[in-house]
C-alpha cells in the first residue's frame, strides 16, 4: 500500500479564484501588477520559479506577502468547495488500503476548516502546513522520519510544476493534476510519472505506479 501525499491548494481544493482575487487585491502593497485573464493564461504556462522571477518581487518580500495570502485566504476558506469528484477518489483509495496525507504552504487552520466544512477530515492520516515555497521535499522527508514511513512506499500528487520538482528532488513518484493551476503542457515538460486530467483517474494513476515497480527488478 501507499502513502500518498497531496498538495491542497488546486489539487484538493478548488481555491484559483480566491487567490487570483487575493494576490490582484495585494499587488499595489507588493509592487507588481494585477493579472489580467490574458496574462493567467500565460502565466499558466511557466514554471513556479520564472513565475516568480518575471513578477518582480524582490524576494525579500515575498515571505511577507504569501504570510498575507494565507491570512486572507482564511477570510473565504468557508467558502471554498473541493475540486469536483476529489472527494469519491480519496474515498476510493483509502478504501484500498492507502493512507492519505497534506503537503501545503497553506495553514494547519485553513486545511482543518476545510476538511471538516466538507466531512473529509477522516480520509487524512498525516497534514503538514506552512511549509516554504520551495520546501516541500523537505517536509515530505520530514513525515516519513517521523511517522516511520517507508520512503519507498511515498506518492506526491500536485497541481504545480514546483509540486514535481519538490517529488523529483528527493527520489518519489509524482502524480501532476491538469486541473489546478499550471498548464498541462507546463505540467507534462516536468516529466512527472503520471498526468491526469480528471481525480477519477488518480485511482488508476496509482494501481499503474504499483505495477510498474512490481515489474522492476
Amino acid at each position: 500500500m501507499k502513502t500518498i501525499l497531496f498538495d491542497f491548494d488546486g489539487t484538493i481544493a478548488d481555491s484559483f479564484d480566491a487567490v487570483l482575487q487575493i494576490t490582484n487585491r495585494l499587488a499595489r502593497e507588493f509592487g507588481y501588477e494585477p493579472a489580467s485573464p490574458s496574462e493567467i493564461k500565460r502565466l499558466q504556462n511557466l514554471s513556479s520559479r520564472e513565475i516568480i522571477r518575471q513578477s518582480n518581487i524582490p524576494m525579500f518580500r515575498l515571505p511577507l506577502l504569501l504570510r498575507r495570502l494565507k491570512l486572507e485566504m482564511s477570510q473565504e476558506i468557508n467558502h471554498l468547495q473541493p475540486i469536483a469528484g476529489i472527494q469519491a477518489a480519496l474515498v476510493q483509495l483509502q478504501q484500498q488500503g492507502h493512507r492519505l496525507g497534506i503537503v501545503t504552504s497553506n495553514t494547519a487552520d485553513n486545511v482543518v476548516a476545510f476538511l471538516r466544512n466538507h466531512q473529509m477530515e477522516g480520509l487524512f492520516d498525516y497534514i503538514q502546513p506552512g511549509v516554504a515555497l520551495f520546501g516541500k521535499g523537505r517536509s515530505i522527508r520530514r513525515i516519513a522520519r517521523q511517522h516511520q514511513i517507508d520512503p519507498a512506499s511515498l506518492v506526491y500528487v500536485g497541481d504545480e510544476t514546483r509540486d514535481i520538482e519538490a517529488a523529483q528532488a528527493i527520489a518519489i513518484p509524482v502524480i501532476a493534476v491538469g486541473w489546478g493551476f499550471n498548464s498541462t503542457a507546463a505540467l507534462a515538460a516536468c516529466h512527472p510519472d503520471a498526468l491526469v486530467h480528471e481525480p477519477g483517474e488518480l485511482v488508476t494513476a496509482i494501481a499503474q505506479l504499483d505495477r510498474q515497480e512490481s515489474q522492476t527488478p
